[in-house]
């Protein structure tokens, strides 16, 4: 994916199969382009995905797409999968610690 190019997070839409997210695609010399990407809602009533967190994993979807195509993918629209779902999850759960191994506080 080119260095000049910026993705802009436009909002979203609720449609039948879930939510839609809208970006916008700029690049030097040329109009701006519109890409969306679905989330299902059943990803978020099964916990796979939180609210907060979707517009990431839509960011990270397209832009994956558009390092996949040279800037330039055939589709303006993509769905999330689960795969891709769990992959942000794990990439971006940090380990829960126990409380048995909590840091130890310091005397003043």
């Amino acid at each position: 994916m080119s260095k000049e190019i910026l993705v802009q997070f436009m909002g979203f839409e609720a449609k039948e199969i879930g939510r839609e997210y809208i970006f916008s695609v700029l690049e030097p010399e040329t109009e701006p382009r519109k890409f969306t990407i679905t989330i299902t809602h059943d990803a978020f009533t099964a916990r796979r995905v939180r609210f907060q967190d979707a517009p990431d994993v839509c960011s990270v979807k397209l832009r994956r797409e558009l390092a996949a195509c040279n800037n330039h993918p055939a589709h303006s629209h993509f769905l999330v999968s689960n795969m891709e779902l769990d992959d942000y999850r794990n990439s971006h759960t940090s380990p829960k610690r126990s409380i048995l191994h909590r840091a130890p506080i310091e005397e003043h």
